[in-house]
């Protein structure tokens, strides 16, 4: 049976600045039967920007049940009492101001214009002296207001080339990354799924954490992405998830 639900946001339950239709009201009936936990990698803006993006487009998300590559990224640092040089817009290195220690690590989050040949060079330099590699995500692209748009994963594969050093990722497609949800919704693996709209962190990072799977044909969803894997479930958007979920709990209780 399925008690708990992993969702993707962008391109799940938005694009661009949009809601998708009838996302509200699937996430109102989702959250009435079942334990909703919010996944992100979203790193351009810190995580109470995202929750108030979210609010302003009409989704109730409370700060407990988010969870984003970010916050992923500053726990992780907390933990090792260290500080990195930070490769990220603005608004998300302000977000890592507070941390203590030495600087020890390279973190590349999705910089948007501050991907530049300056700071690329930069966090190489420290790559070369010693410093751990860390990033937010290894995401190709996403589905912005205007198209598809470039996230970190071609800066990240960029510096790793350059230096010969692989990154941890620490949001999806992290297996930590997803068990950090499901423990603080109390349930086992077995009685979650994952929902998403990316082949490749959000589906088959899932299915290698042995998470149940469901696609939506929204966001950066491209039918090729079929190639390299398939969901356990393809359904055309959120819209279409509860009365699925409806359909497997049926099936399993029979």
């Amino acid at each position: 049976m399925i008690n708990g639900v992993l969702l993707d946001i962008g391109g799940v339950l938005y694009e661009g600045s949009e809601p998708i239709p009838g996302a509200k009201e699937a996430l109102e009936e989702l959250k009435s039967h079942y334990v909703v936990r919010f996944l992100s990698n979203t790193s351009r803006i810190p995580p109470s920007k995202l929750l108030e993006k979210l609010a302003k487009m009409g989704f109730e998300v409370e700060e407990e049940e988010l969870f984003t590559a970010l916050s992923a990224a500053k726990l992780f640092l907390q933990n090792e009492k260290a500080k990195a040089y930070v490769i990220a817009t603005d608004e998300a290195k302000e977000y890592f101001e507070d941390l203590e220690g030495e600087l020890r690590y390279v973190l590349v989050c999705d910089a948007y214009t501050n991907f530049t040949y300056q700071a690329l060079n930069q966090g190489f330099r420290h790559l070369e002296e010693g410093a751990g590699f860390l990033a937010t995500n290894i995401n190709r692209y996403f589905k912005d207001t205007d198209g598809l748009s470039l996230d970190a994963g071609g800066f990240v594969k960029c510096l790793e080339y350059a230096s010969s050093k692989s990154a941890k990722v620490l949001g999806k497609p992290n297996c930590e990354f997803f068990n950090l949800a499901i423990q603080s919704m109390g349930l086992q693996k077995s009685e979650v799924v994952m929902v998403g709209d990316d082949i490749e962190s959000d589906i088959l990072g899932a299915k290698s954490c042995w998470l149940k799977t469901v696609m939506v044909k929204t966001g950066k969803f491209k039918p090729q992405d079929l190639q390299k894997g398939k969901p356990d479930f393809l359904i055309d958007s959120i819209a279409q998830l509860p009365k699925l979920l409806d359909r497997i709990n049926e099936k399993e209780s029979q």
